[in-house]
């Protein structure tokens, strides 16, 4: 680009971009660092209850959160929060949930 013409997007659109092209999405994620326990919570209520609260703050300050909710449809996760969503939510909401999701080719986070 020329001097002056330079676009300058989000800094985590630019991180991402080339991630979730790749199918690696999950690499991105902002719950890498997190507690894996918060996204997996034992029952649906008392400490559990607060537990999804936390999970649900951390997705929605994720850069990829779309790709991990589609990732949850497709896969057909069948526990945890995933994009932000219990599989609870997921399962109620499937159908219309499914049409909003960007096509990506990605592999199973490891």
């Amino acid at each position: 680009m020329s001097r002056g013409t330079e676009r300058h997007e989000p800094e985590g659109e630019i991180r991402t971009a080339g991630l979730t092209a790749a199918g690696n999405w999950w690499s991105a994620a902002a719950c890498l660092s997190a507690d894996p326990d918060l996204f997996f919570p034992i029952s649906a209520s008392g400490r559990s209850l607060e537990r999804v609260a936390e999970a649900r703050a951390i997705c929605a300050g994720c850069p990829v959160q779309r790709q991990c909710l589609a990732f949850a449809l497709r896969t057909r996760q069948p526990h945890g929060i995933w994009g932000g969503m219990t599989e609870d939510e997921r399962d109620a909401r499937r159908p219309e949930l499914i049409n909003e999701q960007p096509e990506t080719s990605e592999r199973r986070p490891a």
